[in-house]
């Protein structure tokens, strides 16, 4: 008998040397930015003054290949190429004709994708003798990658993590400041925004909107420091293409090109790193399916407007287009605490816009229950964010089983959830209110 995954492996020599830029390729390129004082197109000094030129570079060109700089390569070969899995056991408990393959990105250092952009952004801010990179964080996969990346390229970090976060996830946090970083809970008595809003309220749970805003206001008051974004920017979705480019390499071995392509959406940047790559294929023609799957909780490409919004809840960041919630928007405190953005990322959001990328929200418990399901059949335990493109992944395996198809479905498993057995301990206890006749494609696996 098949065993329950498969394992497709890249070899060390193919390792995409390139990052790909789908700006060039989208039929109108994204909107810019704006400053929010004046209303009028963000400038060179208003922008450089929270990231690195070499950041904002990338963030505007209109190259469609960016070399990889030989350091962030070297780093890089630590774990990848990371393996391409097939959900073999997945495909037999669901009896689906659908082939599922997942490409595995929990095997990093810090047990996600988020290091393929932390990396590049430390080496190219030591490049550029900026100091200290502070960032916004929410779950602490995008801050414990980027602690990693500072200590490993010699520079320093400071860490705003979402208050619901900080409590939920000690150990990211603990892992964190292992790394060096500086962690503070958002919102927080370290900024004037953070007081105010504690002031307001002294049990706000915080969202990324909140971090966001302590993180920039930190980097004004300090010359020496560049703001840090784990999802959110072109660049950062620039940089998670090393691993979709691995991917399509790795389906291209097996004579395999992907129907749908599915990932889990906070901002977007595990969307962009998968999906990008096969934009061009869907532009010409190919009929592939791209699908968000997002919390019922912060709906952000479901339920939200495609209109201008600063990108962070206190409204001092650049404004930008894309599908939002509104800055001030607070979601609950759901375990996916890196998906609880109001916004997302102005690429992914134009995606949405052009009917190039469909979005489907689900309820935690949902999402948790599938995460359990995977773990029994697999011995993966995926990330609450990962949870939710697998619970995708469900329906669109049953969508094809019903319609007799035999489709090839890829998602992102973007981290591990080793550090969230704590969120995992509610699903066991049921405080996550498990009902499994709100879930009719429980199976018995999971149910056991």
């Amino acid at each position: 008998m098949t065993g329950p995954v498969e394992h497709i492996a890249l070899p060390a020599s193919e390792l995409p040397t390139r990052w790909y830029n789908v700006i060039p390729d989208l039929p109108s390129p994204p909107e810019q930015y704006y400053d929010p004082g004046t209303g009028e197109p963000a400038r060179d000094d208003y922008m450089e003054g929270m990231m690195s030129r070499a950041l904002l570079a990338q963030e505007f060109s209109f190259d469609s290949w960016i070399p990889i700089p030989p350091e962030v390569l070297d780093a890089y070969r630590l774990w990848r190429p990371t393996p391409l899995y097939r959900a073999r056991a997945l495909e037999r408990e669901l009896d689906t004709p659908a082939e599922i393959y997942f490409k595995y990105e929990g095997g990093s250092p810090t047990g996600s994708h988020k290091l393929n952009s932390a990396l590049a952004q430390a080496y190219l801010a030591r490049q550029e003798g900026i100091r200290c990179l502070v960032t916004d964080t929410g779950a602490g996969q995008w801050g414990s990658a980027l602690a990693l990346a500072g200590a490993l390229m010699g520079v320093e970090v400071v860490i705003y993590m979402v208050r619901s976060s900080y409590h939920q996830k000690p150990y990211r946090r603990h892992l964190m400041e292992l790394y060096g970083a500086t962690v503070l809970p958002s919102p927080g008595e370290d900024t004037e925004f953070g007081r105010r809003l504690l002031a307001e309220d002294p049990n706000h749970s915080g969202s990324e909107g909140t971090a966001v805003s302590e993180a920039i206001e930190r980097v004004r008051d300090d010359a020496d420091a560049r703001f840090s974004m784990g999802a959110f920017a072109n660049h950062v979705l620039l940089h998670q293409t090393v691993f979709g480019l691995e991917a399509r390499e790795q389906l291209e071995s097996l004579g395999r090109r992907p129907d749908w392509l599915t990932a889990s959406v906070g901002c977007g940047s595990n969307l962009g790193g998968l999906a990008l790559p096969w934009v061009p294929d869907k532009l010409a023609g190919a009929e592939i399916e791209m699908l968000a799957a997002e919390p019922a909780a912060c709906a952000t490409l479901t339920d939200g407007e495609w209109r201008l919004d600063s990108g962070d809840a206190g409204g001092i960041g650049p404004v930008i287009r894309t599908f939002t919630l509104g800055h001030d928007f607070v979601p609950p405190p759901i375990h996916a605490g890196g998906l609880r953005f109001h916004g997302a990322a102005p690429l992914v959001g134009q995606l949405r816009h052009e009917g190039l990328l469909d979005a489907r929200s689900y309820e935690q418990h949902t999402v948790f229950e599938a995460g359990r399901l995977f773990a029994r059949l697999h011995g993966l335990l995926p990330a609450p964010e990962t949870a939710h493109a697998i619970r995708a992944v469900i329906d669109v395996a049953n969508e094809c089983t019903a319609r007799g198809e035999k489709r090839t479905i890829l998602f992102s498993y973007s981290g591990h959830g080793l550090l969230d057995l704590g969120a995992y301990g509610h699903l066991l206890s049921g405080e996550l209110d498990l009902s499994a006749e709100e879930m009719p494609w429980l199976t018995a696996a999971a149910a056991g």
